[in-house]
C-alpha cells in the first residue's frame, strides 16, 4: 500500500520529462504537416508557367518595414526597462530584442527569446557589459524558478511581460479595427465582433488607467508588487498603462503591428497581388493569437494555412498567398539576423 503513492509521481515526472524532450521534434513535425497541407493544393507547374510579374524591390520594402517593427519593439522594451532602474543603453536593449526574436524563429534552445532577453538584460551594466557571467550562464541553461529568483531578475521578467501585454493590446485593437472594416466579408457577425473586441480593449485600458490613478487601488498594487519583491516595477507599469501614456502606447503598439501588416502586403505586391488591407488586418492579428499556442516552429505552416484561408474570402489566390507567406517568414528571419552577432559574441 505504501509503495503506490511513491511510484506515481515518478511515472508522472518521467512522462513530463519525455514530453518536454520530444516537444521540439513534435513542433517541427506539426510545422511540416501544416506547411504540406497549405501547399498540397498548389499546382506548382501551372503556377511557375504563368507570367507572375515579380517586383523584387517590394521585398526590400518588406524587409525595411519588418526591421523597423523589431527596432520599435526593442525601443519600447528599452524605455520600460530604463523606467524601472535598469541603466543599459537603448541600443543594448534593441540588440537583445533582436537576439530574442532570432531565438523565437526556431533556434534550438531550452528557453524562449523572451526569457533570454529578460535574463540577459538583468546582467547588463550601464556600459552594456555583462556582469556575473557565471550566474548568467547558469540561469540561461537551467529553468528559472521565478518564485525563488532574485528581485532584479523578477523585475526584468515583469517588464518583458508588460512589453508583451502592450503588444497584445496593439494586436487586438488592430484586429478589431480590421473586423469593423471588413468583418462582414468574414461572417455576418464579423463587424459586430470587431466592435466588441475594440470596445473590450478600450474598456480594459480605461479601467487599468483609473486603477493606477486612484490611490487605494494603486497602493494595493504596490503592496502586491512589494510582496512579489518587484517594488520597483510601478514606474514601468505607469509608463505603459497610466493616462495619458496609455494612448501613446496604444498608438505605438498599433503602429508596430501595422508595420508587420505592410510587410505582408509588400510580399503580396512582389508577386503582383493587391490584397485588401482589411483582410490583412484580420488575418495577421488572428494569426498572432494562434501563435501563442506552441504548436509549430515560429508559425511555419500555421501561418501559411491561416492566411491562405482568410485571404481566399477576398478572392486572393491561395497559391500566391502561400508564396507571399513563406517570403514573409523568410524576411522575418532576415530582419532579426543581426541578433546573431550578440548570440555569437557570447559564445
Amino acid at each position: 500500500m505504501s509503495t503506490l503513492p511513491q511510484s506515481t509521481p515518478k511515472v508522472t515526472s518521467g512522462w513530463k520529462a519525455a514530453l518536454k524532450k520530444a516537444w521540439p521534434t513534435i513542433r517541427v513535425l506539426l510545422s511540416i504537416a501544416l506547411l504540406w497541407k497549405a501547399t498540397s493544393g498548389i499546382d506548382w507547374y501551372a503556377l511557375f508557367h504563368t507570367e507572375i510579374q515579380m517586383q523584387a524591390w517590394w521585398f526590400l520594402a518588406a524587409g525595411l518595414t519588418m526591421f523597423s517593427a523589431f527596432i520599435c519593439g526593442g525601443l519600447r522594451w528599452g524605455f520600460l526597462m530604463r523606467a524601472v532602474g535598469f541603466d543599459a543603453s537603448l541600443k543594448n536593449y534593441v540588440a537583445l530584442y533582436l537576439a530574442g526574436g532570432l531565438i523565437n524563429q526556431g533556434l534550438p534552445s531550452t528557453l524562449g527569446g523572451d526569457s533570454y532577453r529578460a535574463i540577459t538584460a538583468a546582467h547588463l551594466n550601464s556600459s552594456g557589459k555583462l556582469v556575473q557571467e557565471k550566474e548568467l550562464n547558469e540561469e540561461l541553461h537551467h529553468s528559472v524558478d521565478l518564485e525563488h529568483a532574485n528581485p532584479k531578475l523578477r523585475l526584468s521578467f515583469s517588464m518583458v511581460l508588460v512589453d508583451r501585454l502592450l503588444g497584445l493590446a496593439g494586436n487586438n485593437l488592430l484586429g478589431g479595427i480590421g473586423l469593423i472594416l471588413g468583418g462582414a466579408t468574414l461572417a455576418v457577425w464579423g463587424e459586430k465582433l470587431g466592435y466588441v473586441v475594440t470596445g473590450v480593449m478600450i474598456f480594459a485600458g480605461v479601467a487599468v488607467s483609473i486603477a493606477l490613478a486612484w490611490s487605494p487601488t494603486r497602493h494595493l498594487l504596490q503592496s502586491l508588487l512589494n510582496k512579489l519583491q518587484m517594488n520597483q516595477a510601478m514606474p514601468g507599469i505607469k509608463l505603459a498603462f497610466s493616462w495619458p501614456m496609455n494612448i501613446a502606447q496604444a498608438v505605438f503598439a498599433i503602429g508596430i503591428h501595422a508595420l508587420t501588416i505592410l510587410t505582408l502586403l509588400f510580399c503580396l505586391k512582389a508577386y503582383g497581388i493587391d490584397a485588401p488591407i482589411e483582410g490583412l488586418m484580420i488575418g495577421l492579428p488572428a494569426l498572432s493569437l494562434l501563435l501563442m499556442l506552441p504548436i509549430s516552429i515560429s508559425g511555419w505552416g500555421l501561418r501559411e494555412a491561416t492566411l491562405s484561408s482568410v485571404l481566399a474570402l477576398w478572392g486572393v489566390n491561395s497559391s500566391i498567398t502561400v508564396l507571399a507567406s513563406i517570403s514573409y517568414g523568410a524576411i522575418t528571419v532576415l530582419a532579426v539576423l543581426p541578433g546573431a552577432y550578440l548570440l555569437l559574441k557570447r559564445k
